[in-house]
């Protein structure tokens, strides 16, 4: 399979598991805010960012009233989601790049960089082997979030 095609099931595979690990922050906030579902989806659905989503999850943790296992819980896998958006959010927010054959393929960033004195857009990288390998392992990992978040869920008797 050219690079082409394997980069873009890769990424379709990253934002396919991200969106629905993502999705589940909607049962931590109904049980830690103790509301019903579909509340927190209209929470979940009014903030308009990852982010916002998770400073919300983590914040609402962190008040007295949430059990300090379950507070626990919900901050290392909150953490762990952070860690993975680095890698979610390049492959989202950037535009591909490949050559004639589909074989060499790299990204450029849609970001500025504001320097000093200069103004710095469009970082350019390969995608090699070694990123390939990244994007695998990020699916693990949020895959892995994903089973983490559900048992947080079943362990507290949050609302599904």
């Amino acid at each position: 399979m050219p690079r082409f095609q394997e980069v873009l099931l890769l990424v379709g595979q990253l934002n396919y598991t991200w969106t629905n690990t993502e999705s589940l922050l909607i049962y931590l906030i109904a049980g830690l805010a103790k509301v019903d579902k579909e509340t927190a989806i209209i929470i979940f659905l009014t903030l308009n960012t990852t982010r916002a989503r998770i400073e919300l999850v983590e914040r609402l943790a962190k008040m007295p009233k949430t059990l300090a296992p379950c507070r626990q819980a919900v901050l290392t896998v909150t953490d762990k989601l952070i860690r993975q958006a680095k890698l979610r959010n390049k492959y989202s927010h950037c535009i591909y790049s490949f050559d004639e054959t589909g074989n060499h393929a790299s990204t450029q960033l849609m970001r500025i960089v504001d320097g000093k004195n200069e103004v710095r857009y469009g970082k350019i990288e390969e995608i090699d082997e070694k990123e390939i390998n990244k994007i695998h392992d990020s699916i693990e990992r949020i895959r892995d979030i994903n089973k983490d978040i559900w048992s947080i869920v079943e362990e507290n008797s949050f609302p599904r």
